[in-house]
């Protein structure tokens, strides 16, 4: 692996041009071919299999017409009086009016005789749904107690809804100007005490992350001029990690034509790809520096730097690789797409460090370092070692590692507790943010209607193994079924289709669509579809949107424990290679697992509870723990394998595990934590966006690099190298023999000053 690597970075170094031609050739044609082939992306989190989804194909065979509950670009314009008034009084109603036709007036609204006023349509359908009932023979009070239940006017009159769809095939063909236009108009009908907010899958979010990037990047720089005190050598790894991000992105959007991506895909896969690409290039810049000292022969130092940190970076990224692309395993498509998306990045940000940045470094020869801020002239103990705050680090930890251990363990593990209280679900508009106009409209629809109605429950009736003359009669057992169950408001049949062998029950629960009340509703009702199917003789299921993204989020669960086997199983094959020990890769496991934990209970206090008022406390997002653990243990397996292999290499040049640990953190610990700081600071920015998902996921991936990067790697992992002494390198002869040797440490490599140094006295032996 390391003469590999090392004939591939001095070919790069001396034929830059070739590379960087064939870079951007690359990044141009893969621009091109995503803008001609790729397709809208999507927001729908439903998974094959699921009952809700087995439910909903059983709802299109007896509906044909019905419209998919994702694909319908739903519009809902929440309208209130002030206090002690009703919308049907003046200037209210006049207001309402002339809301209805401006939105009527924006582009892809429906017929305009679809757009009704709350007051209007709600006087118009009560008395059709009375007049329909009664001449079945129905009870007239029942209607009106059905009616309530579907009204677009609250009781009192004071807050009504103006509810249509847009004229779309699909959520993803909402154009941005369809969605200003609407929130415009909403806006203006804000005048002489009238209130006006809109909601609805039709809004589709508009995430854009630009900013977010930036403020990341601004970090990187500043740190990248302080490690490296240079202004060129702080921009390569900027400029190499934008391109690799660039072509990993453009590659996203030309997947879109083969695949279903969510829209919050690219984000995500920017947030990881910036953060690894920036992060690859300093350690093998880093590296190429330090070799500079050691030769004049620049195309040699680059070998030697990309045999190296390079090696490191391929296993580093193998690590990521693994774990993102492992979310295949858990059969869930959205998921699916989100980890191979950032793998793809990951991949990208890989190739880019191993050939894009030795060419670039050949392209500026001398003038790598140039633009000093600042001279690099390091202290140095009576050896000639460098004398780093890395070094007294390392000392300072081997002074007491078993004190280091507990306290790790003991804050890592308080932290950990509040997992004990998560609480997944897919966000609403009702967890919007309290500043948007969705949540105001989520928040008026709860004051005047209840939080049900937001979440409602469909169950699909099939009758068509029923006698034709009792069909209506096992509809209506199926109701008093439903309605009888607890935490039902009201339960009444919406929809039969056109022969009556089937028919659509709506269900209202007394609690909003992400409360576990609701979800415990939703199991009793799946408990006892047995006992009413075989009373009636139908077959029935329980589908709508609250319905699927629950089954989504059980889903997601119940994947949890194999997808964390097969992460882990794989990685620590793979560490196991890389480091020839099994102690070695189960401390970095273990150490990951606390970080973890610990990441989760961080969210957990800050997103679901509110501590620090940063947000209104709201569940957390579904796939945040399996996505999280993902993407946590390849980044913190990056940081294992940088600082170990330093470790390591000093071992297998002749140095004592306590010499190897204090010159790995002589080499490594400053690198590592400007990397780490780099990393933190680009998940961090994306907390400043307006979209719940990304700012929860920012804030988790920060948090999570912090506690791997400085609390386990720079705390854990060497206390316990301590300890293990040279038991942390055993390896049963067996196994040796079984695997194959991978050269990360460059021991392969001709570097006479690596073993030379360590034929002196060693480090002092340390007594705490």
């Amino acid at each position: 692996m390391a003469r590999l690597l090392h004939r591939l970075g001095r070919t790069a170094h001396r034929r830059w041009y070739a590379f960087i031609a064939a870079w951007l050739v690359a990044l141009v044609a893969v621009g091109f071919t995503a803008t001609a082939i790729s397709k809208p992306m999507t927001d729908a989190f439903s998974i094959p299999g699921i009952p809700s989804e087995k439910a909903a194909d059983l709802q299109a065979e007896l509906f044909p017409d019905s419209v998919d509950a994702f694909d319908q670009a739903g519009i809902t314009v929440v309208v209130a009086a002030p206090e002690g008034h009703t919308l049907a009084e003046e200037p209210y109603a006049g207001q309402v009016g002339d809301l209805v036709a401006e939105l009527a007036d924006t582009p892809q609204a429906p017929a305009a005789d679809t757009i009704l006023d709350p007051v209007t349509a709600a006087d118009a359908q009560e008395q059709q749904m009375v007049d329909a009932v009664v001449e079945a023979g129905g009870d007239e009070g029942q209607a009106r107690e059905n009616f309530a239940a579907l009204s677009p006017l609250s009781d009192d009159g004071r807050i009504g809804t103006i509810t249509y769809a847009l004229d779309v095939d699909q959520v993803t063909d909402v154009e941005p100007a369809t969605v200003e236009a609407i929130k415009d108009a909403v806006a203006d009908a804000n005048t002489g005490g009238l209130t006006a907010e809109v909601n609805g899958s039709g809004l589709i979010a508009q995430l854009e992350g630009g900013s977010s990037e930036l403020i990341g990047i601004g970090v990187a720089v500043v740190v990248l001029l302080i490690v490296f005190g240079s202004v060129v050598a702080a921009g390569i790894p900027i400029i190499t990690a934008l391109i690799g991000l660039g072509t990993g992105l453009l590659g996203v959007v030309g997947a879109t034509a083969f695949f279903d991506i969510g829209s919050s895909t690219p984000i995500l896969a920017s947030m990881i790809g910036l953060a690894v690409g920036i992060d690859y290039a300093l350690f093998i810049l880093a590296r190429y520096r330090s070799e500079l000292d050691h030769t004049d022969d620049r195309a040699e130092a680059m070998g030697i730097a990309t045999g190296t940190a390079g090696s490191a970076v391929v296993f580093a990224g193998l690590t990521v690789l693994i774990a993102l692309s492992a979310l295949s395993v858990v059969g869930i498509p959205f998921l699916t797409s989100m980890g191979l998306a950032a793998a793809g990045t990951v991949l990208i940000a890989v190739l880019v460090a191993l050939t894009l940045l030795p060419a670039v470094l050949g392209m500026l020869g001398s003038k790598a370092f140039g633009g000093r801020v600042r001279r690099y002239r390091p202290q140095r103990d009576e050896k000639g070692r460098v004398l780093n705050n890395g070094v007294r680090w390392a000392r300072l930890v081997g002074r007491a590692p078993v004190a280091a251990i507990l306290l790790v363990v003991v804050g890592l593990g308080a932290l950990a507790v509040p997992v004990a209280n998560l609480h997944l679900a897919f966000p609403t508009d009702s967890t919007a943010s309290p500043e948007t106009t969705q949540r105001r409209a989520a928040d008026l629809v709860t004051e005047g209607f209840g939080p049900g109605r937001q979440g409602p429950l469909v169950v699909v009736v099939d009758a068509r193994d029923v006698a034709e003359d009792e069909r209506g009669t096992a509809f209506g057992e199926v109701v008093d079924w439903a309605a009888g169950m607890d935490g039902v408001v009201n339960a009444q049949v919406v929809a039969t289709n056109e022969d009556g062998t089937g028919a659509q029950v709506m269900i209202t629960p007394a609690t909003g669509a992400d409360e576990v009340a609701t979800e415990d509703l939703l199991h009793e009702l799946r408990d006892g579809q047995a006992a009413i199917e075989s009373e009636t003789g139908t077959t029935t299921g329980v589908t709508g949107i609250t319905a699927i993204q629950a089954d989504v989020s059980e889903k997601l669960a119940d994947a949890l424990p194999v997808y964390l086997a097969v992460v882990i199983g794989l990685a620590f094959l793979l560490l196991m290679l890389v480091f020839r020990s099994i102690l070695v890769p189960l401390t970095a496991t273990l150490g990951f697992l606390l970080s973890v934990l610990a990441t989760l209970g961080a969210t957990v206090l800050v997103f679901q509870d509110g501590m620090f008022g940063i947000v209104e406390g709201a569940p957390l997002v579904s796939f945040m723990p399996i996505f999280l653990i993902g993407v946590v243990f390849g980044l913190a397996m990056d940081y294992q394998v940088f600082l170990v292999t330093r470790i390591r290499e000093a071992h297998v040049h002749g140095a004592s595990m306590r010499e190897a640990v204090v010159d790995g953190f002589r080499n490594s610990a400053r690198v590592v934590s400007a990397a780490a700081v780099i990393m933190t600071s680009v998940f961090a920015a994306f907390m400043l966006t307006d979209e719940p998902i990304i700012k929860s996921m920012g804030f988790a991936l920060a948090v999570a690099v912090l506690f791997d990067a400085f609390i386990v790697r720079m705390v854990l992992v060497p206390a316990l190298l301590y300890l293990m002494g040279e038991k942390a390198w055993w390896l049963p002869r067996w196994l040796d023999r079984l695997l194959p040797v991978i050269d990360v440490e460059g021991e392969s490599l001709d570097r006479g000053h690596a073993s030379a140094q360590w034929r002196e006295e060693p480090e002092p032996e340390l007594v705490g």
